[in-house]
């Protein structure tokens, strides 16, 4: 799902918000998001998941295609672990 379908979905969800005021809502909760994990601090919404920054630190990997050894600098890199209910709800599906 894109962020054009995620917000023509709300649209459709809630019919009484127009479609510009659902889409400034959304970019301001996703920049709202990427300011907190900018900041290194986690976010958790029960039943769905949690978000955090993980360091990792500088190591030399290898080129697959040439076997030639490549310095990676230390980076961050953001974690999703999901929620319970959300790992329950994707293996229902999956199981049907």
């Amino acid at each position: 799902m894109t962020r054009a379908e995620l917000i023509e979905a709300l649209t459709k969800k809630f019919p009484f918000q127009s479609p510009a005021e659902v889409d400034s809502a959304v970019r301001e909760i996703f920049e709202i998001m990427i300011e907190t994990l900018s900041d290194g601090d986690r976010i958790e919404i029960r039943g769905f998941g949690s978000f955090e920054v993980r360091v990792h630190e500088p190591r030399i990997a290898h080129n697959p295609k040439t076997g030639e050894q490549v310095q990676l600098s230390k980076r961050r890199v953001v974690h999703f672990k999901p929620g319970v209910e959300l790992r329950d709800r994707v293996n229902t599906v999956a199981s049907k």
